[in-house]
C-alpha cells in the first residue's frame, strides 16, 4: 500500500464535512485550496501554520544581513567600481570619470549615507541592512505563491552564495539586480494569480497591487543596470504573447512603463554626454571589449570561486570539488520544474474533496485553457534566469562571478522546491530520511561557500588595504586637495585621499598637486621623468613608485 499520502474514501462515497471552524481555519491559512498553486502547496504534510508563517523570510533576512556583517570584514576598502559609484555624492572627494556602461540606481542608493559621512564601514552597515531587507521584500513578492518555509530554502539557497554574501555590503548593481528581477517575476505571477480568481473585488485590487509592483521592480532594476531590465523583460513580454490566459495589455504597459521611468535618467545623461543613445552603447561596447558572440561559459566556471574579475580569463579552475553545486545547478531546476508540473497533475487529478485539488481557471475558461501556476511559475523563472544569464556566458569576452547574481536569484525559485518536493514528495516513513539528507546537503553547501568567501575577503582586504598605505604616503610627501591622482588603481586612492582622478596628470593646472603611480620597474611617461620619484613602502600587493609634482 502506499503510504505517501493519507487514505481517502472509496470512489463515490460521500466525505465528512469539515467543521465550519476548521473550514476556515484553513482558508485562513491559505496552504490548501489552490492558495499556493505550485506543486510544494499541494504536496501533502506540510500544512502547518507555523510552516507558512511570514516569520520565515524575517528570519532569512535578518540571517544574511548578519552574515554580511560577521563574515565580511565591514573595514574592507571600497574598490575602483564602488569608488567610482560613492564619489558622485560623497562631499569627501571629486567625482570619478561615470563611463557610459554604467547607470546612476547604485549612487542614488549610497546617497544617504555617502554625502553625510565619509566612513566606509558605516557605508558597508548600511548596505547590509538594506540587502537583507530587500532580500526580504524580494522573497515577499512570491508569498501567495509558495508557502513561506519554501521561500525560506529560496533564500538559503541564494543568500548562502559566498558570491551573494560578498557582495551585498558593497556599492555594486549585481545584488540589487538580482532581488529586483525577483521582485518583477514574483509581482508578474502574482498578477497572473489574480487575473485567474477574476478582475473584481479584493482579486482586483491584488491584480491591480501587482501590476504596480512588477512596473516599480522593473524600474528599479532599470535604474542600478539597464541590460539586465532589457533581458528581464524579454521573456515576460514572450510569455503575454505566448500564454493565451495572460495575453492581455495591462502587464505589458507596466513592463513599458518601468522601463521608460528607470531608463529616462541614462538617456538623457546620454545625449548630454555622449551624443545620443547609439553613441553611449557602442562606447558602453567599446569598453567592454565589444558586443558579439563569445562563448564565456567556461570562463565563468574558471573565476566560480575567485577571482571577482577574470579579465583576460586564463586562469585555471580553482578548487574544482567546490564547483560541483553549479553543475548540480541545472539539474535541481530542472527537478523543480517537473516537481511542480508532477504536483499540478496531482492537484487537478485528485478527487473534490482532496485537499488542494484544483486551481480555478479564469472566469469562462477551462482548466486545460489555464496554465497550472505551479508549473508556469517555476518555469517563468527558469526561462528568466536563463536569458539573464545568457547575456554573461555568450555575449562578452571575461567572467565576473557577481555577472550570474540575477540568474541565481530567480534559480533559486525551482531549486527550493526541488528540495521541497525530495522531502515531502517521498512516503511518510522516508520523510525524515530525505529532510536529513537535504539538511546534510544544504550544511556542506554552506560550510564550502564559506570557505570561497573566507579566502575572496582575506585577499580582497589585503589589497584594498594598500590603497589607504598608498594615499597615506603620498599624503605625507605632501599630495593634498586640491590634488590629481593617476596610474596604477588611481581612481579609489585618489578617492581615500579626497583628489580628482578625472584628468591627465600632463594637464594639470599650475598650483594643483599631481602623483602620478608607475609600476615599480617601469618608466614613466616622458612629461613626468624630471618630476622627484618615490618609492612607496608597506604595501602588499600593490609595487609602485609615485612621481610627485
Amino acid at each position: 500500500m502506499d503510504t505517501s499520502r493519507p487514505p481517502t474514501a472509496p470512489t463515490g462515497a460521500r466525505r465528512p464535512r469539515a467543521a465550519s471552524g476548521a473550514r476556515k481555519a484553513n482558508r485562513g491559512r491559505g496552504v490548501w485550496r489552490g492558495r499556493f498553486p505550485p506543486g510544494i502547496g499541494a504536496l501533502r504534510g506540510v500544512a502547518s501554520p507555523g510552516l507558512d508563517s511570514a516569520w520565515w523570510l524575517v528570519l532569512v533576512g535578518v540571517a544574511f544581513a548578519a552574515a554580511e556583517l560577521l563574515f565580511v570584514s565591514p573595514r574592507m576598502g571600497l574598490s575602483w567600481d564602488e569608488s567610482v559609484y560613492v564619489s558622485q555624492v560623497s562631499g569627501h572627494a571629486p567625482a570619478a570619470w561615470f563611463d557610459p556602461a554604467r547607470a546612476r540606481g547604485i549612487t542614488l542608493l549610497v546617497a544617504p549615507v555617502a554625502a553625510l559621512t565619509g566612513s566606509v564601514a558605516g557605508l558597508r552597515v548600511y548596505l547590509s541592512v538594506a540587502s537583507g531587507l530587500g532580500l526580504v521584500l524580494a522573497l515577499w513578492a512570491w508569498r501567495p505563491l509558495r508557502p513561506a518555509w519554501v521561500l525560506g530554502l529560496a533564500g538559503l539557497a541564494f543568500g548562502g552564495l559566498w558570491v551573494t554574501q560578498f557582495y551585498g555590503p558593497q556599492a555594486m548593481p549585481d545584488m540589487w539586480s538580482a532581488v529586483g528581477c525577483l521582485a518583477a517575476v514574483g509581482c508578474f505571477l502574482r498578477w497572473v494569480q489574480a487575473r485567474g480568481h477574476g478582475q473584481t473585488g479584493r482579486d482586483g485590487a491584488r491584480g491591480r497591487w501587482a501590476l504596480a509592483g512588477l512596473g516599480a521592480s522593473i524600474a528599479f532594476v532599470t535604474l542600478v543596470r539597464p541590460g539586465d531590465a532589457v533581458y528581464l523583460s524579454v521573456p515576460l513580454l514572450v510569455s503575454i504573447i505566448a500564454v493565451t490566459a495572460w495575453r492581455c495589455w495591462p502587464p505589458a504597459a507596466a513592463i513599458a512603463a518601468g522601463l521608460l521611468a528607470g531608463g529616462a535618467e541614462w538617456v538623457a545623461e546620454a545625449y548630454a554626454r555622449f551624443g545620443g543613445i547609439t553613441a553611449r552603447l557602442h562606447a558602453a561596447g567599446a569598453e567592454q571589449g565589444g558586443f558579439g558572440l563569445h562563448f564565456a561559459l567556461p570562463d565563468e566556471l574558471r573565476a566560480l570561486n575567485g577571482p571577482t574579475l577574470c579579465r583576460p580569463c586564463v586562469i585555471g579552475i580553482r578548487d574544482p570539488e567546490l564547483d560541483l553545486w553549479w553543475l548540480a545547478l541545472p539539474l535541481l531546476v530542472a527537478l523543480g520544474v517537473l516537481a511542480a508540473r508532477w504536483a499540478g497533475h496531482a492537484r487537478s487529478g485528485g478527487s473534490a474533496g482532496d485537499p488542494g485539488a484544483s486551481v480555478r481557471p479564469p472566469a469562462g475558461g477551462s482548466r486545460g485553457s489555464y496554465p497550472r501556476a505551479g508549473m508556469s511559475s517555476a518555469l517563468l523563472a527558469a526561462a528568466c534566469g536563463l536569458c539573464l544569464a545568457a547575456q554573461y556566458l555568450f555575449m562578452i569576452n571575461y567572467a565576473a562571478p557577481r555577472f550570474l547574481l540575477p540568474a541565481y536569484a530567480l534559480f533559486a525559485i525551482p531549486v527550493a522546491d526541488a528540495l521541497a518536493f525530495l522531502v515531502t514528495g517521498v512516503s511518510w516513513q522516508l520523510r525524515p530520511a530525505m529532510a536529513a539528507t537535504v539538511t546534510c546537503f544544504l550544511v556542506l553547501q554552506l560550510f564550502t561557500q564559506h570557505i570561497v568567501l573566507d579566502h575572496e575577503v582575506g585577499g580582497t582586504v589585503t589589497f584594498h588595504d594598500d590603497y589607504t598605505r598608498i594615499a597615506a604616503s603620498l599624503s605625507r610627501l605632501g599630495v593634498s586637495p586640491p590634488c590629481l591622482v593617476n596610474g596604477v588603481q588611481y581612481i579609489p586612492i585618489a578617492f581615500y585621499l579626497g583628489c580628482a582622478s578625472a584628468g591627465n596628470a600632463a594637464d594639470a593646472a599650475p598650483g594643483e598637486h599631481v602623483a602620478l603611480l608607475i609600476q615599480s620597474g617601469r618608466r614613466p611617461p616622458s612629461y613626468a621623468r624630471s618630476w622627484p620619484s618615490y618609492r612607496i613602502t608597506g604595501t602588499t600587493v600593490l609595487r609602485v613608485n609615485a612621481y610627485v609634482r
